[in-house]
Parts: structure tokens; sequence; C-alpha cells
């Protein structure tokens, strides 16, 4: 449990854990301010696990706003070990929570991005809605995750594509977690790991469980000027789907614009979700060896397809959204088929454990 604050809360800045959690229980936006107070309070370990979960769970049912989440990224930031990293780099990241319990996409689309000549920058942890999560395939593959945030840079320089574990980078989450454990509901923090990437990445590709929170999150990226797609499956899946249509959030210019797409539009056939149904970490890996071998099938589909979303919110054209994705599925396509991609994750391999 964390330190305890007294029950008449804290009142630094003039603010309580009363007042803010009626605020936000009487319905009322409470700004960035007050939740940067909130979340700045919870990670320096001085707030109590009744008043961790009574803000999750408030601000949960009022409805997060760009202003608010904005607010908990500062917070996060402020207590986050940060990296730099040169040139353009981008995140492919899902938030989770889907439970559809799907093959990795997300971490074998970034491997293929970096063989696309693309710098990957993904930020992740243990699995959330996947069968397992990123961190947990990629060790299967080899990748050496205990590595100090100056190392990960490096290896990013040297590979052209590093993992920012959030534990590591965000070690103040520990305050949360006995909360977050208790609750076993989704809350903000399960959108807020994609959009506090430590490299502070300004690509992204980012799929979205949670239907009222995606255009949440493409506007706070809109508000940081970023270049990103926000995508979520009309199956419910955290990815740019294939087996059904997915509504996207392009981002660009501090504008966003909502569209629907289908991955018809592009060449591809619907398939069931069954077909990317994942397994452990060592089922998952094996399922992404196979993929950078040169195996065909579903799989593949959607991690070319995902892929592209990630190049395209790296490097925007002037076409329509489906002319830009399937010039994105031919270089994501190039980058298996020459075996590029391979080739990435083992030059990945080698620098994280050089």
């Amino acid at each position: 449990m964390s330190a305890v604050t007294p029950a008449g809360g804290d009142t630094a800045a003039g603010r309580s854990w009363p007042e803010v959690l009626n605020g936000l229980l009487y319905g009322r936006d409470q700004g960035a301010d007050a939740t940067f107070w909130a979340l700045d309070r919870i990670m320096r370990g001085e707030a109590t696990d009744a008043q961790i979960a009574g803000f999750v769970v408030a601000l949960r049912a009022k409805g997060e706003t760009v202003e608010e989440i904005n607010g908990l990224v500062r917070a996060m930031y402020e207590h986050a070990n940060l990296i730099e990293v040169p040139g353009p780099t981008v995140d492919i990241v899902g938030t989770g929570g889907d439970g559809a319990k799907t093959v990795n996409i997300s971490t074998m689309s970034a491997i293929v991005v970096a063989g696309a000549g693309a710098t990957v920058v993904k930020h992740g942890n243990r699995a959330a809605s996947s069968a397992s999560g990123a961190s947990d395939v990629l060790e299967k593959l080899g990748v050496n995750l205990e590595l100090t945030p100056r190392r990960v840079a490096e290896v990013a320089q040297e590979a052209g594509i590093t993992f920012c574990f959030a534990i590591k980078f965000h070690p103040a989450l520990r305050h949360v977690g006995a909360a977050r454990g208790q609750l076993g509901i989704r809350t903000v923090f399960n959108i807020l790991g994609p959009l506090t990437n430590p490299a502070k990445v300004r690509a992204q590709a980012v799929g979205v469980a949670d239907p009222l929170m995606a255009p949440v999150v493409a506007g706070v990226f809109a508000e940081r000027g970023n270049s990103s797609l926000v995508f979520r499956g009309d199956d419910g899946l955290d990815e740019l789907t294939t087996t059904a249509t997915s509504r996207v959030w392009v981002v660009r210019d501090g504008k966003v614009t909502e569209e629907t797409f289908d991955p018809r539009d592009v060449g591809l056939d619907l398939v069931p979700v069954e077909a990317l149904r994942g397994g452990d970490p060592s089922y998952n890996a094996e399922v992404a060896r196979r993929l950078l071998e040169g195996e065909r099938g579903p799989v593949r589909d959607a991690v070319v397809l995902n892929s592209a979303a990630a190049l395209v919110a790296l490097e925007p054209g002037g076409g329509t959204l489906a002319e830009e994705i399937r010039a994105g599925m031919a270089r994501a396509a190039e980058s298996l088929d020459s075996g590029a991609a391979k080739r990435a994750l083992e030059r990945w391999v080698a620098a994280s454990n050089a």
C-alpha cells in the first residue's frame, strides 16, 4: 500500500483529494492542472490505494477529456526516465484490453517497420490483451530487455529498433499496481502507456480497444502536433483489423479526421478472428519466426497492414487513406520478402546482448 495521506487530503497547490473526487463525482471536468496534481501525488507515493482507486474510477465514470489526459501525461513524464533517439522515430502499439488473445501483431509489425528502414522505439509491457505481451515475446526471440535507459537509446541507433520496457521507464507506476489489480477494470492507465513513450516519438500507430477513448487519444496527439494513426477494429480489436472494418482517426497538422477503413479496399480478404489467435510467449515467438522466414497467411496480412499504418504515420503521403495504406503495405511486404525484417531482428538481438 502507498504512504497514507491525511483524510483531508494534501492541499498543496490549493487542491485536495475531496475537492478533486467530488468534482469528478458531480461530472465536472477537472482540467490538466487538477489531473496533474492527482497523478503527481500518486506517483510520489503520497496517496492511499483508496484515493487512487477513487480517482481512476470517478474519472472513468465521468469520461476523460483531452485536457485531463494531457495533465496525466505531464505527470507521467515528470516521473519518467526519458531518452533521446535522433531522427524521425515511430512507435506502434496497442492499449490492450480487447480480450482477444491474438498473436503479437504490433510487435511483429515493429520489426517489419524497422526492416523497411524506419527507426522504431517501441514502448510496451507484459500481456494485456494478447496471450503474451510485447516484452514476453521479445524475450523469447532473444532480445535483452534488462538494459539501462542509456543503452536502450544506443540500441535504437545501432539496430534501428529498440524497446522501452514500461516498468523500467515509468518506475513510479509501482504505486498504482495494487489498486489497479484490485479493481480489475479498464482505467485511464490502459491508454497512458501509448501516450507516454519515453523517447517522445513524433509518429505513432496506436490501436485503442475502448471506443470512447480512441478519439480522445487522437485529440491528445493532435494537441502535441504529432503525426499519428489511431484505430479500433469494429470487431473490438486494438489493431487495424483484418476481420472487419475499422474506425481510424488520422492525426495530421494538429487536426483529426475520422474515417472508416475496409481491408478489402487494399486487397485483403476478411478472416475470422480465430485466424489471429495466439498462445503463450513461446508459441507467439514461433509465429513471429515463421513470419520472418516467409510464411504467408492471415497473420502476415495483419502484420503487413499494421506495419503500413506505422509507415503512413511516419511518412504521410498525399493520397486517400486506402492509397497510403496500400503503398505502406508494399514497403512492409518488401521488408519481409527481402529478408530485411529478419535481419532487423538479428541486429536487434545482437545489439541488445552486446
